[in-house]
């Protein structure tokens, strides 16, 4: 039975009996793939957290100049795990505004991101250059293969490997063991030489002595109402998820901080008091 008749029928596979992380993120930046239960929890965190729609929009707008800097550099295959729901500036669509021969797969485990990745490219006609798979972010060798058996991508030239928000609710092991880092240090031997690594990550590293508590508060909050239980890692930890791939300029910082010259004309500005409120530190590395 679903929360709130307004809302539409959900796809198949979908757990509404607890929010989901896309959903929820997907509402913070105003998008319509999220239900009631999501919405609750979203407007709970907001009361707490204030600062966290902008948090995510910020998260967004990097992943947007990523794209579109890579895209000037030369890239024209991008792998995009964790992908989300796609919004106005998916991956595809801001690559597309340098060159039209950019290939995107999405890949995420939650069924309405699926769901509407799939409706998007089919409304727009763009199924030849771009592809949608449900895939788990644990199983590096499995997931690398159906990307690359969709045709997309071409496993011999580089590809971006694009980790935006996702490892941060990447449950750790039964044992406290990172798994997530062992996934992706698998991702990084199977990228070929000259591809590169795109990452952001939430952290309570460096952030302002007043958002400490705000951001136990957080955490706490999604780690009793989600299916995800997350791992917040330090800024040199984030950085190591990159080996020894070559941190682009200007290195990891926050994610306003990233190539703000990339930043799109009609993008939506943000006014963090400082550029550590976005509490999300990120980077972009090259494979040798």
């Amino acid at each position: 039975m679903r929360d709130d008749l307004s809302d539409p029928i959900p796809p198949a596979g979908i757990d509404l009996d607890r929010p989901s992380v896309a959903r929820v993120y997907d509402y913070y930046l105003g998008g319509t793939a999220n239900w009631a239960v999501d919405r609750e929890f979203g407007n709970r965190v907001l009361a707490q957290f204030p600062l966290i729609r902008d948090v995510a929009l910020a998260n967004r707008l990097f992943l947007n100049r990523l794209v579109r800097h890579l895209t000037k550099l030369g890239v024209r295959q991008f792998l995009d795990i964790g992908a989300g729901v796609p919004t106005a500036g998916a991956t595809h669509q801001v690559a597309r505004e340098i060159s039209d021969d950019v290939r995107v797969v999405y890949v995420d485990n939650e069924p309405v991101a699926v769901a509407h990745a799939e409706i998007l490219l089919d409304e727009e006609g763009s199924r030849d250059n771009n592809a949608v798979i449900s895939g788990d972010l644990r199983e590096p060798d499995k997931l690398w293969a159906e990307a690359c058996a969709t045709g997309i991508l071409d496993p011999e030239q580089p590809v971006a490997l694009l980790l935006i928000a996702v490892l941060h609710v990447f449950q750790p092991g039964p044992d406290g063991d990172d798994i997530g880092a062992e996934c992706v240090a698998r991702y990084r031997e199977l990228l070929p030489s000259g591809s590169y690594l795109g990452i952001s990550h939430i952290s309570d590293d460096g952030v302002p002595p007043a958002l400490d508590e705000k951001l136990v508060a957080l955490r706490e909050m999604y780690d009793r109402s989600s299916a995800s239980r997350g791992i917040w890692r330090s800024r040199p930890e984030i950085s190591a998820l990159m080996g020894d791939f070559e941190l682009l300029d200007p290195g990891m910082v926050w994610t306003p901080q990233w190539r703000p010259e990339e930043t799109g004309p009609n993008a939506p500005r943000i006014s963090f008091a400082d550029p550590s409120e976005a509490v999300v530190w990120a980077g972009v590395a090259r494979k040798p």
